[in-house]
């Protein structure tokens, strides 16, 4: 069997086999090339311990001795050589080991079947104790060993498992299922980032998020880590079919290459359980539901401890999802739009609008949407001022013109901002200082 490594894959295990150390190729790029999926990075296994690969190669990175790994450099590349490892003992994350003699030995102590796979980069021999390779043809997820205690010993297993059955298109087998679910309550346990980065690896590396997520509602992953998506997940339906399900296809609407995108869509109804009422016909409305999505939002991302622009542009997504000038607005109203969203937003605004009209019919954007997306394409070429910096003038001229500086410098600035919204042609030093001789000097 021949996976298509890179070259250096191929160099690096040749060196290692012909200074002594039996040298495989293993993790996800395995799995992936077995799947007939493209390959992440590569990661080698061998019996040579980290001083014997520093030994053999020129050019290393001890980026993780102690547990046995160590970068090797091939030109810009780096690719992780880990040494065969067995489990001493198991608990939690802090699992002991200690380095072994086998390959067999370091699959033992992998996750799932699907992940207990070695290929030999010289021989093309295709290492598979556990069937993993038939699972992954028949569709279907098996941990190596008891799955209660595989889970057991690293909770974030369950969350793995998720994204591997949505990513692969897998069914859990049944009693990796049930331990799965006993497990779920341990989850509290785990640091925000981990669990941040497994949401993350769904947004970023499947394609159909939505497997993965709809796994978490079934799996009362929402209950326990998300409550927020798990309130959403039992809205009244309507005829366009559940909130929940019309979030899980906006998310699927926006491409992986922007991660962050789709967790404004998962999160963008967070406000409306929330916001719910009745109308005067009997129905429900969500008057509101934005602002308060916003700060749940907000609180879900700081909970994960997502960046601080992480945690600014999914509460701005999500607050100005609903806000779209009419498609025959004037020039200034768009402007004042602009100004009121901030234009880093509008791409992604666009996007987000997109992607929730796709959830709600399921085919191409509306004419209006694209309308307005062309309009805004056009008066964003124009270069409007759109903040008190884009005045052709500032403090400095006021105080040139013999104001004092203080509060009334911010108002008489946003009072100029106005009005080159309205014509932008007024943004010229000259015309500016002379609206403020005619209408502030004199006060």
């Amino acid at each position: 069997m021949d996976l298509d490594p890179p070259d250096a894959v191929r160099a690096i295990a040749r060196k290692l086999e012909d200074a002594g150390y039996e040298t495989w190729a293993v993790g996800g790029a395995v799995r992936d090339r077995v799947a007939g999926a493209p390959a992440g990075d590569w990661d080698l296994a061998t019996r040579a311990t980290p001083e014997q690969v520093m030994q053999v190669f020129r050019r290393t990175a001890p980026i993780g001795v102690d547990h046995g790994t160590v970068g090797v450099l091939r030109g810009r590349d780096m690719y992780e050589v880990t040494t065969f490892r067995r489990d001493v003992e198991t608990f939690g994350r802090h699992a002991v080991v200690e380095f072994a003699d086998r390959i067999e030995e370091d699959l033992s102590r992998r996750d799932f079947t699907i992940n207990a796979l070695a290929w030999h980069p010289l021989t093309g021999e295709l290492l598979d104790p556990y069937e993993g390779e038939r699972d992954l043809k028949e569709h279907r997820l098996r941990t190596v060993g008891e799955p209660a205690e595989r889970f057991a010993e690293d909770y974030l297993r369950v969350l793995r498992a998720l994204r591997f059955a949505g990513q692969f298109d897998l069914e859990i087998e049944e009693a990796t299922w049930t331990a799965l679910r006993a497990a779920v309550s341990k989850l509290d346990g785990l640091s925000a980032e981990r669990v941040r980065e497994e949401l993350l690896k769904i947004m970023g590396q499947v394609r159909r998020a939505s497997r993965s997520l709809a796994l978490y509602q079934e799996a009362g992953v929402l209950a326990e880590l998300y409550p927020e998506l798990e309130a959403v997940t039992g809205e009244p339906p309507d005829a366009e079919g559940s909130l929940w399900e019309r979030t899980l296809r906006a998310v699927d609407a926006i491409p992986p290459a922007r991660p962050v995108l789709r967790v404004a869509a998962l999160l963008h109804a967070v406000g409306m359980p929330p916001a719910r009422t009745r109308d005067l016909r009997g129905g429900w409305r969500y008057t509101g539901h934005e602002v308060l999505g916003a700060r749940k939002a907000e609180d879900v991302m700081r909970r994960l401890k997502a960046s601080n622009a992480e945690i600014e542009q999914v509460a701005r997504l999500v607050r100005h999802q609903p806000e779209l000038f009419p498609p025959d607005s004037p020039d200034p109203v768009v402007r004042r739009w602009l100004r009121h969203v901030g234009p880093d937003l509008v791409s992604d605004l666009f996007r987000l609008r997109f992607a929730l009209w796709r959830a709600e019919d399921g085919t191409g954007g509306p004419d209006d949407l694209l309308e307005r997306w062309g309009m805004v394409r056009r008066v964003l070429r124009d270069r409007p001022p759109l903040s008190t910096g884009d005045l052709a003038i500032g403090g400095e001229e006021l105080m040139e013109l013999g104001l004092e500086p203080g509060p009334r410098f911010k108002q008489i600035l946003e009072a100029l901002l106005e009005r080159v919204t309205d014509d932008p042609s007024l943004n010229r030093q000259g015309a500016l200082m002379e609206v403020v001789r005619s209408e502030w000097l004199d006060e």
